[in-house]
């Protein structure tokens, strides 16, 4: 089933055409990546689906809304959350302060102490630092909290931008472990990634976004294996 379709979109900032006829879709329980250089429009494109910015044509629908004119709050409350490129964890309040605000949509404190409960079983590395300011951790627990505080908000579709991003290696397999763990719990995601290799291991499916478009897609491990990925994207 599909839970995410774009279809034909265009994104302009002011006369820089962002996105141009971006298309593609996103089934239930999937994990999905874009890929892309920097400037590909994939930012742009998790940023049309938060409601952040706004298409000049085309549709987007998530479970049978229309989320080009949707408040972002309202998209939030939907069940799509997204995790920013950059983390944005609030530094001088403790990785728990962070974790709650993630639940700010939900009315039922329960629900939220067992989100929270779930969140540090899920990555005790949190647990630990609790109690700790969240500009006092290392980049790869700060990603840690940015991806716990989004599962706080109980996700349907989880939108992840570049949650690779200056982190090294280890790290980063521990960061795409969790969220191939978050997509096993039943929770959709959508991960925009630079880091092809690492992406391509997770998903299902991905998609080349160049200049706004998509150029190639298919399966994660037909991608893997395309020639102008490989050389493109994962070196010889």
């Amino acid at each position: 089933m599909t839970a995410l379709e774009v279809q034909d979109v265009d994104v302009y900032y002011g006369r820089v055409h962002a996105l141009r006829r971006l298309s593609f879709t996103v089934g239930e329980g999937e994990i999905v990546c874009l890929l892309g250089n920097n400037g590909a429009g994939k930012s742009t494109t998790m940023n049309l689906l938060s409601g952040l910015v706004r298409p000049k044509a085309g549709s987007v629908r998530w479970n049978g809304t229309d989320l080009a004119t949707a408040k972002p709050w309202n998209i939030v409350s939907s069940g799509l959350i997204h995790v920013p490129e950059g983390r944005r964890i609030f530094s001088t309040m403790t990785v728990h302060e962070n974790l709650l605000l993630g639940g700010y949509s939900v009315r039922d404190k329960r629900r939220i102490d067992e989100r929270i409960a779930h969140v540090y079983e899920l990555m005790p590395r949190l647990a630990e630092r609790r109690r700790q300011q969240g500009g006092t951790l290392s980049g790869g627990e700060q990603q840690m909290v940015a991806i716990g505080r989004a599962l706080i908000g109980g996700p349907r579709l989880l939108l992840l931008d570049e949650p690779s991003m200056g982190l090294a290696p280890l790290v980063v397999k521990q960061v795409m472990e969790v969220v191939s763990a978050v997509n096993a719990q039943g929770t959709t995601v959508l991960l925009v990634e630079q880091n092809a290799r690492a992406a391509l291991k997770i998903a299902h499916r991905a998609y080349v976004i160049e200049t706004g478009a998509v150029t190639l897609s298919g399966s994660a491990n037909e991608l893997a294996r395309d020639p102008r990925v490989v050389e493109a994207y994962l070196g010889a």
